[in-house]
C-alpha cells in the first residue's frame, strides 16, 4: 500500500476513478523520529507530497482507504477490433462511461493500419462467485536468446495477436485476474527479454494533442523497427492535486522494450515528441529521465523540492532517480 501511494498508482478506470490517492482518507507518515497524521485537511501539503512522491517525504507506516463491494470475482468483458489509432480513440469516447477500458496497440503496424488496436471494455459481474486467482501454470525457465527477439518475431506476435479475435466484437464473462493481470499466467515472463532484460516508457499526453503526438510515436517506433510486445494504450480523466501526480486528462501509453544500445537514441527522440506536446513521463516506470525532462512535465517540483527542505525529508530520504532528476 505505501509504493501504491508513493506512486499514486492507476488503473484502467482512471478516467472515472482516479488515482490510488483519491481514494486514500488518511495516512501515517514518519520523518525522521516525528510522526505526522496526514489527510487533505490535516498536514495537507504533506499528504499532496506524499501522495505520488515516490517515498522522497518519508516512511508511510499506516494508510486508511476507501473501497467498493463486487458481488462476483468476474468481469463482464467486452473485446473490440479497431482497425487504427483514429478508430480506437474513438471507441474510447463512446465508451467512456465504461468502467474499465484498455487497449492492446500493435506498435509495428504503419500506414492505415497505423495503431490497430484490440479495445477491451469492462464492468463488475453481479453473478458468480467471490473466488481468488491461482498461481500460473506455465513458467519460462531460462533467459530466451537475445537474438531470437527481433523485428521480426515482435511483428510476427503483433499480427497474430491483432487478428487472434476473427469477429468485430466479442463478449465473455473472465475472472479478474486475466482481466487486470494478463501477463501473470507465465512465470518469469520477463525472461522472453534475454538476459539484458528490458525497460518500459510510459508517457502521458493532453487530450487535444492526442491524435497526433500518438501518430508521432508510433510512426517513429515503426521506423526504428524497435517494436514492443506489450503496448498499452489507456485514457486519463482529470489530474488531481497531488504535488508530482502522473496523470493528466489524456491518453497514457505503456511500451516495453528490449534493453539495446541503439534503444536510448530512440527513447531521446520520444521524450522530444512528449514534450513538445506537453505531455510527462511516469516517475515509478523511469530508469533514464533527464532532470531537463522531469521538470519539465512536472511544473510543481520547486515546491516538493521546497517541502521536503522544509522537513527536513531531503537530508534523509534519496534515491538514484532522486538525485539524477534534480530533487
Amino acid at each position: 500500500m505505501g509504493g501504491a501511494i508513493a506512486s499514486d498508482v492507476h488503473g484502467k478506470n482512471h478516467h472515472v476513478e482516479g488515482t490510488f490517492c483519491d481514494h486514500v482518507t488518511s495516512l501515517k507518515l514518519v520523518i525522521a523520529d516525528k510522526e505526522y497524521i496526514c489527510s487533505k485537511k490535516q498536514n495537507a501539503d504533506l499528504f499532496y507530497a506524499t501522495c505520488g512522491g515516490m517515498g522522497l517525504t518519508g516512511v508511510i507506516t499506516e494508510a486508511t482507504f476507501k473501497l467498493k463491494p463486487i458481488k462476483s470475482a468476474y468481469i463482464n468483458q467486452k473485446v473490440i477490433k479497431a482497425k487504427n489509432l483514429e478508430t480506437v480513440l474513438d471507441l474510447f469516447d463512446e465508451y467512456q462511461d465504461i468502467t474499465y477500458s484498455v487497449a492492446w496497440i500493435d506498435c509495428l503496424s504503419t500506414g492505415k493500419s497505423l495503431g490497430r488496436s484490440l479495445l477491451m471494455l469492462g464492468e463488475h459481474a453481479d453473478k458468480g462467485e467471490l473466488k481468488t486467482h491461482k498461481d500460473g501454470l506455465l513458467n519460462m525457465p531460462f533467459d530466451m536468446p537475445s537474438f531470437l527477439l527481433n523485428k521480426y518475431t515482435i511483428q510476427a506476435f503483433n499480427s497474430a495477436y491483432s487478428n487472434k479475435q476473427l469477429s468485430e466484437e466479442v463478449n465473455s464473462i473472465v475472472h479478474y485476474d486475466p482481466f487486470f493481470y494478463p501477463l501473470d499466467v507465465v512465470h518469469n515472463w520477463n525472461r522472453m527479454y534475454g538476459k539484458q532484460g528490458f525497460t518500459q516508457y510510459q508517457f502521458v499526453i493532453p487530450k487535444s494533442a492526442g491524435k497526433e503526438g500518438l501518430t508521432e510515436i508510433l510512426e517513429s517506433i515503426a521506423e526504428s523497427k524497435q517494436g514492443s510486445f506489450l503496448a498499452v494504450l489507456k485514457v486519463f480523466g482529470e489530474g488531481n492535486q497531488n504535488t508530482l501526480s502522473f496523470p493528466m486528462e489524456g491518453y497514457t501509453l505503456a511500451l516495453d522494450f528490449k534493453l539495446t544500445d541503439k534503444l536510448f537514441g530512440l527513447l531521446d527522440t520520444l521524450d522530444e515528441i512528449v514534450r513538445k506536446h506537453d505531455g510527462r513521463l511516469y516517475l515509478s516506470k523511469d530508469v533514464r529521465m533527464s532532470e531537463e525532462m522531469f521538470k519539465s512535465g512536472y511544473p510543481q517540483w520547486e515546491e516538493f523540492k521546497k517541502l521536503r527542505e522544509e522537513y527536513g525529508a531531503d537530508a534523509l530520504y534519496n534515491s538514484l532517480q532522486s538525485q539524477r532528476i534534480g530533487l
